[in-house]
């Protein structure tokens, strides 16, 4: 019998062939859209995996297979804020679980933005798109698309600077086990319902997983790389946007961003933005340190 997952995988890998180019331009979307790189990169992969299921019903492939993914991630866009909005008003990105000011990564604060407004001043002024294109992606008329155009570019504001946090203890204790390769000291700081995500590959569920998985990997290297040294990592925090993250060190450039949510004294939940070449050159690129870029795949490409 077919092993269902061997060819759902192999199938995810040709359609990846084709949009996988087309990813840093959806995140750069994603972002203006969002405000927040962690939410642009949830977004992203979001829809990428609504693309893919979507390509299996449709008759024919997309004639402009850029435009098409930029309609599917205006579709969940404007749906995530038709599930938030409250009153009638468009939702306060600011306002929301992230603490970080919402901004575009020039600058610019979209947030006051009705979602069909801010969608086209995107598309408009940071890809160009024409008034017919955004109209289709947006599944309105270009009279729809200049009003919504002009309202929009009468409305942006400049973003507020957040102070930066205080870091929490459990953080420290985190960076110096890490440099210290203690296995045993990182896993006490989890508790045992820890989930160790790469966003939209790999999920390690448990201390005891993140302790054999990233942990192990990361820190002594993994079994299939060629060099079996380990490898010169360590882990230190830095304050983004009234947020505390950890960058790991690869040498003199960092290799991944990691975010982290706390319950009390122990870390409940961590995020490694490896495979997230977009967030990570963005994030360090704002924090003025040299990073190492890799791909969105964990397996080899052809």
């Amino acid at each position: 019998m077919t092993d269902l997952r061997t060819d759902v995988r192999a199938s995810w890998h040709r359609f990846l062939d084709v949009y996988e180019p087309l990813r840093p331009d959806l995140y750069r979307y994603c972002r203006h859209l969002t405000g927040s790189p962690w939410d642009a990169e949830d977004m992203a992969q979001d829809a990428m995996a609504r693309a893919f299921v979507t390509l299996g019903c449709m008759a024919e492939p997309p004639a402009n297979p850029r435009a098409w993914l930029f309609r599917v991630a205006s579709n969940l866009w404007i749906n995530h804020v038709k599930r938030d909005r409250y009153g009638g008003e468009p939702p306060d990105v600011s306002a929301h679980s992230d603490p970080r000011a919402a901004r575009e990564a020039a600058g610019t604060l979209l947030s006051q933005l009705a979602p069909q407004e801010r969608a086209a001043v995107v598309l408009k002024d940071v890809f160009d798109f024409s008034l017919a294109e955004i109209a289709d992606t947006l599944a309105t008329t270009p009279n729809a698309i200049k009003a919504a155009l002009h309202r929009g570019r009468g409305k942006l504001i400049d973003p507020e600077v957040e102070a930066n946090p205080v870091t929490p203890a459990v953080l420290d204790a985190f960076c110096a086990a890490f440099n210290a390769r203690d296995l045993d000291r990182l896993t006490a700081l989890l508790l045992d319902t820890t989930t160790v995500e790469l966003p939209g590959l790999v999920i390690e569920y448990g201390a005891a997983a993140a302790k054999a998985g990233i942990f192990t990997g990361t820190l002594f290297g993994c079994p299939d790389e060629e060099h079996a040294a380990p490898p010169p990592m360590r882990s230190e925090i830095r304050a983004h946007r009234g947020e505390s993250l950890l960058l790991w060190w690869w040498g003199d450039e960092v290799d991944t961003i990691v975010r982290v949510a706390l319950d009390g004294d122990r870390i409940a939940r961590m995020r490694s933005y490896y495979h997230a070449p977009e967030v990570v050159a963005e994030i360090c690129g704002e924090l003025a340190v040299p990073h190492r870029s890799h791909g969105h795949r964990y397996w080899s490409q052809p």
